[in-house]
């Protein structure tokens, strides 16, 4: 077995990173459960909710997260992406941790197994912070899927489902089922299981797992009426109502009983970036550049696009004025377009290059824009140029298909990584 060099700041932690490669995946959670046994988190010491599914994972967990801080609980968050820095993915009571503090927990976790990939030395950390800082509460958002995500390495006291879609199909299974199938992992107790509303085959697949672990199987409610959760859209209220029985669920077990004003203000006060997320327009002004108004939204399969396409149509937020569009080619991308393009065909598109192999080249993504009506493409060499250029375009302007493409949105302007 190697051994991992000491490291001795978020500098270094921050290189450790990069060297162990975000998309290497080696599907094993061997090196979890050593690193968890030795640390004693296979079981934690706070009460945990794992979020599992296929879009709307990382909203509910923040809603989750933002009702039980409401309700008095000291609350730790771990949610995936991250656009500008890796400290985005764990959250205390609702603010960030800072990187300087996780070069220990770090140290630890490589000590004992050096081997650890991206998502599992991530994992591990986040847990040693919310032991160390004595969490009541700790909500972990799954990454791939949950047989061997490194979530699923601890032991859950509630598991939480939102829709189950197709998506990484080369990985996951090509069909519901099989998709369904993996993430049924996550189900490994008696511990009680919420779900958003899923499709047949998914609720069976669930269901059936739940029954044999003799695990409590609820369906989440509507959205009583009054209440306004803090990101827009629809499918935000089917979000917030699965976090909302997810709470009346575990309430009992956790001491606390639901309260309709903490409720409300949870509910309100929730935030996360890159969600149809509305930017206001900025002026021009000593500090800052002058930039348009612009729309985030990370959708990047069919599922999640239909989710953006139905909210724009309901007006849930101002209609775009221009479309920025990129994407990875491993992605159902044509799809997607095929969703969008109808809604925004008269608008100017333009079509910034991702670095990395897995993007899908420029002229590809044009091609089929003009296959599906739209006149008016640009294509742009990099991210960046592209966010130099729409700057001076009138908003709202549309920015989707890939969280990457965001992540570089938020590098430009990370001050709308918090909530307007």
């Amino acid at each position: 077995m190697s051994q991992h060099p000491l490291l001795s700041s978020a500098e270094d932690l921050l290189r450790c990173l990069d060297r162990l490669n975000f998309f290497h995946m080696d599907l094993s959670l061997s090196r979890m459960n050593k690193v968890l046994d030795e640390l004693g988190l296979t079981r934690p010491p706070f009460f945990t909710i794992q979020v599992c599914g296929t879009n709307g994972k990382g909203s509910t967990a923040t809603f989750l997260a933002a009702l039980l801080r409401a309700h008095g609980l000291r609350t730790g968050l771990y949610t995936s992406p991250h656009f500008a820095t890796p400290a985005e993915r764990v959250q205390i009571d609702g603010s960030l941790t800072a990187l300087e503090d996780w070069v220990a927990p770090a140290n630890a976790a490589l000590a004992i197994c050096p081997e650890l990939t991206w998502f599992e030395l991530v994992t591990v950390i986040s847990l040693m912070i919310f032991a160390q800082n004595k969490v009541q509460c700790a909500v972990l958002e799954a990454g791939l899927g949950a047989k061997y995500d490194a979530t699923t390495a601890t032991a859950a006291d509630c598991v939480v489902y939102t829709p189950i879609a197709l998506d990484h199909v080369n990985i996951l299974g090509s069909s519901i089922a099989e998709i369904a199938g993996e993430k049924a992992h996550a189900i490994r107790s008696k511990a009680p299981v919420i779900t958003a509303q899923q499709t047949a085959e998914a609720r069976s697949v669930l269901e059936k797992r739940a029954l044999a672990h003799g695990a409590p199987f609820i369906e989440a409610a509507a959205l009583p009426e009054g209440l306004s959760p803090g990101l827009a859209g629809v499918h935000q209220k089917r979000n917030a109502a699965t976090a909302l029985t997810a709470l009346q669920t575990i309430a009992p077990l956790l001491g606390i009983s639901p309260d309709t004003a903490c409720v409300r203000k949870g509910l309100e006060e929730a935030f996360i970036p890159g969600r149809l997320q509305y930017v206001p327009a900025r002026q021009a002004s000593p500090e800052h550049a002058a930039r348009p108004a612009f729309l985030l939204d990370g959708a990047h399969n069919p599922h999640g696009m239909a989710t953006l396409v139905a909210a724009l149509q309901e007006g849930a937020v101002p209609a775009p004025k221009a479309v920025v569009f990129s994407c990875l080619a491993d992605k159902d991308w044509r799809s997607v377009l095929r969703l969008l393009a109808p809604l925004c065909r008269d608008l100017p598109w333009h079509v910034p290059a991702l670095c990395g192999e897995r993007a899908e080249k420029t002229a590809t993504i044009a091609a089929e824009l003009q296959s599906l009506g739209v006149s008016d493409v640009t294509c742009h060499e990099d991210a960046h140029a592209c966010l130099r250029h729409v700057t001076a375009l009138q908003g709202p302007v549309l920015i989707t298909g890939s969280l990457y493409l965001l992540g570089e949105f938020y590098t430009v302007w990370p001050d709308a990584l918090h909530r307007a």
